[in-house]
Parts: structure tokens; C-alpha cells; sequence
């Protein structure tokens, strides 16, 4: 089949990856049935013997000099070197052998493993040889001249997070505390890495593997040659196996499929299906409707529109929106919390057991390691459906709203200080790189752009004079020292400090737009700083519907005619009315989200003020669009929804 994509005018190619499970084979020779078990076996000896060639490789080549010499992109005699690892590894004459009988294709696989984990280590080198050389007087603190000189070592130090260069830092400075001494590089701080049993299918030919849509647009046909045994003496070992792949829904008929990654998880094979199709192509600039996105701690995303008018003012399509996902991260520390607790039995057992041939805990410890293992499987589940969810419901917000890009603040360099040590854990816990990294996913299919903005000040200033708020308590408690309510003491505007955070994201990006670039390394768009001509500009021009009235509660309510409690209220004098009587202690639970759901489709234990089973998790509550001002575009992002 042909591997050219057929592009129209405004579209552009994307390659994306799709998760696939190979439960059957079928052996082309003979004909006969493998199932799920016997593929898994015979997928796990390929997958061993190229991870044993791999990991000879890298051992050998695990080096300052040999790295370097790969990342320069030329080979001895000055050519270049080709983007293939395996091809680049050849040219410099770094081959490996195997005792067994393998073909050529299952050496280029391991050459490909090897020569791109090298390539990714070249980057951590440069960041570790560039604190080293800077070191601080003080690890725990630097100064403002010491962060310049480390900046200056680092490759790309002006725009890297500080929090990147802070954990090398204390990579380095735990290696110094348990040697007495720095370390030479990251060779010798970090050691040779381990390698996954997989198969990297895409360094192969038709000689080795192949895949091929089917008559039915959902489902293809994997053919590769497996080995018959672990440890195959001749190519008579090795046979080719078809295996039928059901292809995901969000495939679509016309994508181009590329060769897939196998890799072994409980006693399954599961396909990493990589394919290109056709999507509308995103703009870095020319927006004129943007949806501004905000990071909360409880509530995970606060976000709302923006429109940018002829004339340079900016106002907001509505009033917002939260994610709020309190009950999943308050289980999410509960299993964190319990996975600590694992750990350190499953250490103290170490301890215990020692080096000791046959020991009582022995069976004890097999039992901890797959406890950990059922956790950690556990956390990783609920860490991607809280992102897919997360991301789904923004994207959503910007459908809805007829946005053609998506503001998010940057919280990369974020550190939260004399906030306590839990707090700076909760703030680790939030997935937000996931959501990120799925938004971005997500709104590439309708071609709507995800560009991150400089944090600095979006909770601190108002968003429609850029005068510092006052963060209060509460808005009937206007005195209270606090940090959930911000109210302007210019302008008079209040309201949640999320929500006055996301109209000066929106309002960063309208008016900053021009200065978004592409980041060479991952392709993402990103305004890297802010412009104080421009920032000038980023406010909010309030509409006729949106006052500044005072919402703050100074004293009583006082009601126009009170009415007394049930139970002093007199009882009526018709008859066949209800009697006089205390009022009923037994309430009915909030009705359900959904039709189909129950009042008791939680647990008791879920967010005060929570409406009971919405949102994708039983404890993630969203609140749905509400727009003043639909633009007439949003008909056709809709109908792409």
C-alpha cells in the first residue's frame, strides 16, 4: 500500500499512535492457531534477544566520548549521519552479535534501541556537566549571579524551567553526600540504563514485518517472523505469524498505517500502531476567540473564552467554567500514601532478608512486590483517565465557544515555597504534563493550536486594570486575610482568583500572539516571555452585562417578611392539609447527573456541595458552558465535536 499522505490546501500531516492488543496469530506455513498465551511467549523470545544485544551496546558505548561523537552528526570521514539510530550506529562501525541465529532485521532493532536512548542522553549530559561546572557555594540555594553562570553553562539555560536544573541539582548533591565527592558526568551519576522488552518493528522491511488494512476499514493484518524457540541455531527457527489487529476508532479509514511496537504487559502482546492522517492546520497567530485555561489545586482547571475586537479591547463570551476533581485526588494520595507504606516494608524486608539464601520473609517479600505492583497500576490508571477526562472537558470548552486556540499558563518552573512539604506533593500529584500533553492531542484533530503563557502575576493582578487584588477569605467575609477571593481595590471588580486568573491568560495570549514560536525540540507552541508594551493591553474591557457591582457581604440579611420555623408556624385551618408537626430529619439524596444512574451511584465520602455521579469519575464534577455571546462559527466546530 502506499505510504504518501494526499494533503488538501489548509491541511497538514499528523502522526499519532494508537494502542491495539494482538490476542491471536495464525502461522502462514502450517495454518495453525496461536493464541494469546503462545504469541506472548514466542513475541517474549524476539523481544529477549534484542534487548540482550541492546543492552551490549549501550554498556559499551555508555560514554562521555562516544555519545558526543553520535550527537556531532558526522562519521569519521565528515559526512552526516543519517536520522535512523541503526543506520548512524552502522556508520560508525558499532555492531553487536548474538550467540543465537537472527537476521539482519532483528539487529537493526537493537541498534535502533540502543542508538536512541544514547541520543536522549546527550541532552542530560550537557545539563549535568553545566551544573557541574558552575557548582553553588550553597546546593540547597542559589544566588542570582550563581543561577546566571548556570543559565549561561546550560544549552538552552534562558529558557529552561528552574525546577529542571534545581532536581539535577539535588541528583548531584546526594551523589556528593553518599561518595564524599561530585561526580565526573551523568554517566557515572545516573549508570547504564535498563532496557524494555520490546520490538521496534518500525527499523524493519517487509523481510522481517509488514502490516496491511483489511476489506473492513477497522481491522489490519500484522505479518512478522517470530522465532519457535528462545534460543532459534538456524532460520528454519523462525517462521512467519499473521496476526489480525482491530484497529481503534479513533483511526481513521483513510490514515496511513506505519509498522507498530510490540511490547509484553501480563502476559499479552500490545501494539503500539503509529499512523498519519490528514488534519486542518493550526495558526500561531490571527486569533481573534481564544480560550484562556488556568491551573487550580482542588479545582483542577478553571477556564473561559475570549474575544479580541477590531478596535484592540478584549472581552469575555462568558462567565467560565471549573473541573473540579477533588474526590479523584484525595483517592490518588490515598494510594500514594499507601504505596509509600509498601515501599517501606518492602525495604525493611530487604533489610531483614539481607543476603540470605532461604529466608522466612522471602514469601512475604514476593507478596509485597505485587502489591506494589497492583498500586502503582492503579495510580497509572487513574492518573491517564484523569487526563484524557481533563483535557476532553477543555477542549470541549473551546468547541463550544468557536476558540481557535487554547492559552494555558506554563507551570513548569513552579515551586511552591514555605507551603509545607504536603503541599508541594499534592501540587507534584496533578497530572498536569498528562493534560497537557492530551490537550494538545486532542485539539490538533480540529485545528485548534495549544500554546502555553508565561504564569507570572495571572492570580496577582486584576484582570481588567492589572492593579494588585486583595485576596480575601470568602466574599462574605471581605476582611479575612485569605487567598480564594480576589477583589480589586481599584476598579471594584471580584470574584474567584481562578477565574480572574484565566481572563489574564486569554488576555496575555490575544495580545502577545504575535510573539509565539515553535520549540525545536518538541514542536509545541510557546510564548516564552512577556512584553511590557503589549502587557499593558492584556485587559479585560467589561461589557454592558457584566457589572462591578459590590458582592460582599457586610452584615445580615434582612428579608422583607421573615417566616417563622416549620415547627412554630401554625397549622392551616383547611382541611385535609398536612398537620403541624417537626421538620423531617430524613432528606432524599441530590437527584443523579444522568438518567441512568442512581442516587447512590457514589460512596458517602465525595466533595461538600458535589452533585452525586457527574463527570467521567464518580468524584469529578464539571460545570458546563454557559455562553452570553455564541459566535456564528461555533456551527462548525460543533458538528466536528
Amino acid at each position: 500500500m502506499s505510504r504518501k499522505l494526499p494533503l488538501a490546501e489548509g491541511e497538514s500531516a499528523r502522526t499519532a499512535c494508537a494502542r491495539g492488543l494482538l490476542r491471536m496469530g495464525v502461522e502462514e506455513k502450517t495454518g495453525e492457531l496461536l493464541p494469546a498465551a503462545v504469541l506472548a511467549e514466542r513475541v517474549g523470545w524476539a523481544a529477549d534477544l534484542v534487548s540482550g544485544m541492546a543492552a551490549a551496546l549501550l554498556a559499551e558505548h555508555w560514554n562521555t566520548a562516544d555519545v558526543d561523537v553520535l550527537a556531532a552528526g558526522e562519521d569519521a570521514g565528515g559526512r552526516g549521519l543519517p536520522s535512523n539510530a541503526w543506520m548512524a550506529l552502522r556508520r560508525l562501525g558499532w555492531t553487536v552479535s548474538s550467540d543465537a541465529q537472527v537476521n539482519d532485521r532483528i539487529v537493526r532493532m537493537a541498534q535502533e534501541q540502543a542508538g536512541r536512548t544514547l541520543r536522549s542522553a546527550k541532552w542530560r549530559s550537557d545539563l549535568t556537566a553545566g551544573v557541574l561546572r558552575t557548582w553553588p557555594t550553597d546546593p540547597k540555594k542559589r544566588t542570582a549571579d550563581e543561577w546566571d553562570a548556570v543559565r549561561a553553562a546550560v544549552p538552552g539555560g534562558t529558557s529552561l524551567p528552574s525546577s529542571i536544573i534545581t532536581s539535577r541539582t539535588r541528583q548531584i548533591a546526594s551523589f556528593q553526600q553518599k561518595h564524599d565527592r561530585l561526580p565526573a558526568d551523568v554517566f557515572e551519576l545516573e549508570g547504564t540504563p535498563c532496557i524494555a522488552r520490546m520490538l521496534l518493528l518500525s527499523a524493519c522491511d517487509n523481510q522481517q514485518a509488514g502490516i496491511e488494512r483489511s476489506d473492513d476499514p477497522g481491522r489490519a493484518l500484522l505479518r512478522l517472523q517470530l522465532p519457535t524457540r528462545s534460543d532459534p541455531q538456524s532460520y528454519a527457527d523462525w517462521t512467519w505469524v499473521a496476526c489480525p489487529v482491530a484497529l481503534a476508532p479513533t483511526v481513521p479509514a483513510s490514515a496511513v498505517l506505519h509498522l507498530p511496537t510490540l511490547r509484553l504487559h501480563q502476559d499479552h502482546v500490545r501494539a503500539d500502531l503509529a499512523f498519519t492522517h490528514a488534519v486542518p492546520k493550526t495558526q500561531r497567530t490571527g486569533h481573534t476567540v481564544a480560550l484562556g485555561v488556568d491551573w487550580g489545586l482542588n479545582t483542577l482547571l478553571s477556564a473561559g473564552a475570549a474575544r479580541l475586537h477590531d478596535d484592540g479591547k478584549i472581552t469575555t463570551l462568558g462567565s467560565g467554567g471549573m473541573f473540579r476533581a477533588s474526590g479523584v485526588l484525595s483517592k490518588q494520595h490515598r494510594l500514594r500514601r499507601q504505596g509509600e507504606a509498601l515501599h517501606a516494608k518492602a525495604d525493611h524486608y530487604d533489610r531483614l532478608i539481607s543476603n540470605a539464601e532461604y529466608h522466612a520473609l522471602t514469601g512475604r517479600r514476593r507478596i509485597l512486590t505485587d502489591e506494589i505492583r497492583h498500586v502503582s497500576a492503579r495510580r497509572s490508571n487513574l492518573n491517564d483517565a484523569l487526563a484524557w477526562s481533563a483535557a476532553r472537558w477543555a477542549v470541549d470548552q473551546a468547541i463550544s465557544a468557536g476558540a481557535t486556540v487554547i492559552y494555558i499558563e506554563d507551570l513548569r518552573s513552579m515551586e511552591a515555597r514555605g507551603m509545607g512539604r504536603n503541599h508541594n506533593t499534592r501540587m507534584s500529584q496533578t497530572v498536569r504534563g498528562q493534560i497537557v500533553e492530551r490537550m494538545r492531542h486532542l485539539a490538533a484533530e480540529i485545528g485548534i493550536a495549544v500554546v502555553t503563557v508565561p504564569a507570572r502575576n495571572t492570580s496577582k493582578h486584576c484582570p481588567q486594570c492589572l492593579v494588585p487584588l486583595r485576596h480575601r477569605k470568602s466574599p462574605d467575609r471581605p476582611t479575612v486575610p485569605g487567598w480564594k477571593w480576589a477583589i480589586c481595590p481599584s476598579c471594584s471588580w471580584q470574584g474567584d482568583r481562578d477565574q480572574g486568573a484565566w481572563r489574564r491568560i486569554a488576555a496575555r495570549g490575544l495580545t502577545h500572539q504575535t510573539k509565539t514560536v515553535t520549540d525545536r525540540a518538541s514542536g509545541d507552541m510557546v510564548i516564552r516571555s512577556v512584553v511590557d508594551k503589549l502587557e499593558t493591553k492584556a485587559v479585560i474591557t467589561p461589557t454592558a452585562t457584566q457589572t462591578s457591582r459590590d458582592r460582599s457581604k457586610t452584615g445580615p440579611t434582612k428579608a422583607a417578611c421573615p417566616t417563622p420555623r416549620r415547627r412554630r408556624t401554625p397549622s392551616p385551618a383547611q382541611a385535609g392539609q398536612r398537620p403541624e408537626g417537626h421538620a423531617p430529619t430524613v432528606r432524599e439524596l441530590p437527584r443523579a447527573a444522568l438518567r441512568n444512574q442512581g442516587v447512590t451511584t457514589i460512596s458517602t465520602h465525595h466533595p461538600r456541595g458535589a452533585a452525586r455521579g457527574a463527570g467521567f469519575h464518580l468524584h469529578a464534577h464539571t460545570t458546563p458552558p454557559r455562553w452570553e455571546h455564541v459566535p456564528d462559527t461555533t456551527s462548525d466546530y460543533v458538528s466536528l465535536s
